[in-house]
This record gives C-alpha cells, sequence and structure tokens, in this order.
C-alpha cells in the first residue's frame, strides 16, 4: 500500500505559537471530509469499548452531549451502526475527532465532557471540570493570558462561525493514544513522527455549549522531509520556535534525533 501525503502540513505556515490563530471555515467543512476514518476510526473505537474510563468522561448523556450528537450526525450523514452506552460515546464513535465540551460555570467556561482516545500527552480525567485557566496552566503564557483571550472568544462565537486551528509536534512514536510523552530511548531517526492537531471550535445553537474537536494526524517523519523545499521549512520551522515552547514540547530530548532525520533525508534525496 503506498504512503499516504499527510493530509495537512502546518509547520509550512511557521513555527508553533501559543497564539489562538483561529481562522473561520465553512459549516461544512466541521467534520467532513474525515482525513482519519481510515487510519484510525476502527482503532477509537477499540479504545472506547476497552477504556471507557480513560476515553469517555464527564456529563456524557446531558443536554450538551445530545445536542452534539445529533449536530455530529446531521454533519456527518452518518448513524453509529454499533451500541454505545451515552450519547456523547455515539457522537465520537461517528468521526476521528475527540469531542469536547465546555460550558460556563460560575462565569468560567469549564470542560464539562469529553470523549478522547488521542490524547497528546495528557489525560482526560485529570482535565475534567477545569476552566479554561486550568486548561492552559502548563502552556507557557495560558493563563490567564491565553485562557482569557479564548475566554472572550467563547463568549463572543456565534452558532453559525466555526473556528479553526492547528498544533503540530514531533513524536517518538506512530501512536496516538498517547497520555504520556513517548520517550526517546534508543529511538531512531525512523522512529520519529509529525503529529498534528486540527482543532475546531463551534457554539452549539441550543444549549450554548462550545465542543471543542480535536483531528489528530501521525505521519512518519523521515518521507515528509523528502521534499528539499518542504525539509527546509521544516527546519526553519523547527529552529525557529521561541525556547519556551520547545521545552513545553519537549524538543530539547529530541533535537538530535530530529537533526539526524534531516541530514539522513538531504543525503537520501
Amino acid at each position: 500500500m503506498p504512503r499516504r501525503t499527510p493530509p495537512y502540513l502546518p509547520f509550512l505556515e511557521g513555527p508553533p505559537v501559543i497564539a489562538p490563530a483561529l481562522k473561520p471555515i465553512g459549516l461544512e467543512k466541521w467534520l467532513t471530509p474525515d482525513t482519519e476514518a481510515d487510519a484510525w476510526l476502527l482503532e477509537k473505537h477499540t479504545l472506547m469499548a476497552e477504556r471507557p474510563s480513560d476515553t469517555v468522561l464527564g456529563d456524557v448523556d446531558g443536554a450538551a452531549s445530545r445536542e452534539l450528537l445529533s449536530m455530529v450526525g446531521e454533519a456527518t450523514g452518518e448513524r453509529c451502526s454499533e451500541y454505545w452506552p451515552n450519547a456523547l460515546a455515539t457522537a465520537g464513535a461517528l468521526v476521528s475527532d475527540d469531542l469536547c465540551l465546555l460550558e460556563p460555570e460560575n462565569g468560567a467556561w469549564t470542560l464539562c465532557a469529553g470523549v478522547v482516545a488521542a490524547p497528546t500527552f495528557w489525560r482526560l480525567e485529570d482535565q475534567i471540570g477545569k476552566t479554561l485557566g486550568g486548561l492552559h496552566s502548563p502552556v507557557p503564557g495560558g493563563d490567564p493570558e491565553l485562557a482569557s483571550r479564548i475566554n472572550r472568544i467563547f463568549d463572543g462565537l456565534q452558532p453559525a462561525r466555526v473556528l479553526e486551528r492547528f498544533n503540530w509536534t514531533v513524536q517518538v512514536s506512530g501512536e496516538r493514544f498517547t497520555p504520556r510523552r513517548p520517550t526517546a530511548d534508543g529511538a531512531e531517526p525512523e522512529d520519529l513522527h509529525l503529529r498534528v492537531e486540527r482543532q475546531t471550535i463551534r457554539k452549539l445553537p441550543e444549549t450554548g455549549a462550545i465542543c471543542f474537536t480535536i483531528r489528530v494526524c501521525v505521519d512518519p517523519l523521515l518521507p515528509v522531509l523528502s521534499d528539499p523545499e518542504i525539509r527546509e521549512t521544516f527546519e526553519d520551522s523547527w529552529i525557529g520556535a521561541d525556547k519556551d515552547i520547545r521545552a513545553y514540547k519537549g524538543w530539547d530530548d529530541i533535537e538530535d534525533l530530529v537533526g539526524q532525520a534531516c541530514r539522513q533525508s538531504a543525503a537520501a534525496g
């Protein structure tokens, strides 16, 4: 089977940034096309079924979860053929994207429910019930600066708008279910993978909850770097990242490996 072309290469736009950098997209692009369904959806179902306490938590049958299920079904044109024990799990089974619901509590947007099978180095059980400030506290400048900006975006978001952003990193594994960062011990350049998060936010019209979606794409890094122009842009974005962001993403631990991968790709080309 030929290796696929990664659907998103956000490093072509420059180094990763902490700022929201959200852009509007059409409603029809909210969840479709699902670029990861073939690669991930079956494994996601298995994780959800075997590890529900790790992947589906919170107010999973509340009004917001039920509204979200209806919206996901309408957006994808899909109906779940399997039985799932609650509305949020059923919604999550329809798409490769992870789905998080936030609602205002005591004046603060709070993570009230989520179906998350591809966490990027965090655990859903640790995050349920946290406000935006708590959710973003590990991020450089996350609390209160970034959290305050996102809070204002949530407050002003209209149901007819969908906002999209991308986040990316490099990890020493092809796994998507990574509550902990994979270790670099004994790794080779061939073990490196580009991990991209395609994120959206949308306000649910009836309950007023915010749905935060995360579509995780994981692809081997070496083939991505085989194109000289793409490799050069990747190197610029990698080197140009702020030192605090590099530390937050754990890049210093894989600096040598990434350098080897770039040199290996250049020599092969």
